[in-house]
C-alpha cells in the first residue's frame, strides 16, 4: 500500500510539474508581443474550426444554389458567392479552416514525433544505427519532393489523411538531423553520464534525460512545420492534387481560377482563401519564432539586426555627426594650407 501511495504521489508530482512547465511556457509566450499576436491568431482560427457549423450561415457543400451565382459581398453573403455554383464563400472559408488546420497541425506534430525519436536514436546510439539513419536522411534530402508527392498522390489517393501521411514520410529528415546534432552535445553532459554510471538503460536515458532536453527545439519545429505544411497543402489543392471531397483554402483558390474569378472581377473569391492562408501562416510563424527566442535567449542578442538597431541610438548618431564635422574641419585646414603653399610657390 505504501509503495502504491508513493507511486501515486510521484505521478501526481510529475503531472503538476509538467502542467506548471506548460503554463510557464504559455506565460512567456503571452508576455512576448509577437507571441501574443501569434496566440491570438492561432486561437481565433482554432475557435473558428471547432464552431464552424455554428458560424457558417450556409452549407458550403450545397451546389444547388443556382439563383445566387456570382453575388458580390453583402449583408446576406458577407464574402459573396461563387460564379459557377453559387456557394457562399464565407461558409467555405470557415469550413476550409478545419481541413487546413487538421492537415497542418497533425502533420507538424507527427513530423516532430518521428523526427525527434529518429534523431535521438541516431545521436545517442551512434555506430551502425547513426550511419544507417544519416545515409537514409541524405538520400531523402536529395530527392525532389514535389514530383514525388504528385506520384504518390496519384498512386495512393487524394484523401487528406493520405496527404498527411505523405507529408510526414517526407518531412522528418531535417528535424532528425538537427536533433541528432543537439543530442551529440547532450550525451556528454554530466547528468547523462551519471545516469549511465547508475546503470540506467539506453531507452530510459533517451526518453527521460535526452529527449526532454530537445523539447524546446521540437515545439518550435512543430509550429514552423505546421505553417509550411499549410502552404504546401494549399499548393497541392491548387494543382488539383488535394482531397476532392473536402473544402480547403487551396481548393477554393483552384476553383476561383477555373471559374474565371479574375475574368469576371470576383475579387472576393480569391481574397477570402488568401486571407485565411496568410493569417494561419503568420500566426504559426510568430509562435515558432517566439518559441525559438524563448528557448535560446542569446539568439536575439547575437543577431546582427538586433545589434545594429541597438547601436543606432541617439548617442551613436551624435557621435557620427561630430566625427563628420571634425573631418570637414580637418579637410578645410588641409585645403587652406595647401592653397597657401601653392600660391606662395606661384608667386616665387
Amino acid at each position: 500500500m505504501k509503495q502504491q501511495r508513493n507511486l501515486a504521489q510521484r505521478l501526481g508530482l510529475g503531472m503538476k510539474r509538467r502542467a506548471s512547465s506548460a503554463g510557464s511556457l504559455l506565460g512567456k509566450v503571452w508576455a512576448h508581443k509577437q507571441g501574443k499576436v501569434g496566440l491570438v491568431m492561432v486561437g481565433f482560427l482554432v475557435l473558428v474550426a471547432v464552431f464552424a457549423p455554428y458560424i457558417a450561415p450556409y452549407d458550403p457543400y450545397d451546389v444547388s444554389q443556382r439563383t445566387t451565382k456570382g453575388l458580390p459581398p453583402s449583408s446576406k453573403h458577407l464574402l459573396g458567392t461563387t460564379i459557377n455554383t453559387g456557394q457562399d464563400i464565407f461558409s467555405m472559408l470557415v469550413y476550409g479552416t478545419r481541413v487546413s488546420l487538421v492537415v497542418g497541425v497533425t502533420s507538424g506534430v507527427c513530423i516532430a514525433i518521428v523526427g525527434s525519436i529518429i534523431g535521438v536514436a541516431a545521436g545517442y546510439l551512434g555506430g551502425a544505427v547513426d550511419t544507417l539513419i544519416m545515409r537514409l536522411v541524405d538520400i531523402m534530402l536529395v530527392i525532389p519532393t514535389l514530383p514525388l508527392v504528385i506520384v504518390l498522390t496519384n498512386v495512393l489517393g487524394r484523401d487528406f489523411w493520405i496527404i498527411i501521411l505523405i507529408f510526414v514520410a517526407l518531412g522528418w529528415t531535417g528535424l532528425a538531423r538537427t536533433i541528432r546534432s543537439l543530442v551529440l552535445v547532450l550525451k556528454n553532459t554530466n547528468y547523462v553520464k551519471a545516469a549511465e554510471l547508475a546503470g540506467a538503460s539506453r531507452w530510459h536515458i533517451m526518453t527521460r534525460h535526452i529527449l526532454p532536453g530537445t523539447s524546446h527545439l521540437v515545439i518550435m519545429s512543430t509550429a514552423l512545420s505546421s505553417a509550411g505544411i499549410m502552404v504546401a497543402e494549399a499548393g497541392l489543392s491548387f494543382l488539383g492534387l488535394g482531397d476532392p471531397t473536402a473544402i480547403s483554402w487551396g481548393k477554393m483558390l483552384a476553383e476561383a481560377q477555373s471559374g474565371g474569378a479574375l475574368l469576371f472581377g470576383a475579387w472576393w473569391w480569391i481574397f477570402a482563401p488568401g486571407l485565411g492562408i496568410f493569417l494561419a501562416v503568420f500566426g504559426f510563424m510568430r509562435l515558432g519564432l517566439v518559441l525559438e527566442e524563448i528557448a535560446n535567449p542569446r539568439m536575439k542578442r547575437t543577431s546582427s539586426v538586433y545589434r545594429l538597431f541597438r547601436s543606432l541610438d541617439s548617442s551613436y548618431v551624435e557621435e557620427v555627426f561630430n566625427s563628420m564635422d571634425d573631418y570637414q574641419v580637418m579637410g578645410s585646414e588641409v585645403t587652406g594650407g595647401g592653397g597657401q603653399r601653392y600660391g606662395t610657390g606661384l608667386e616665387a
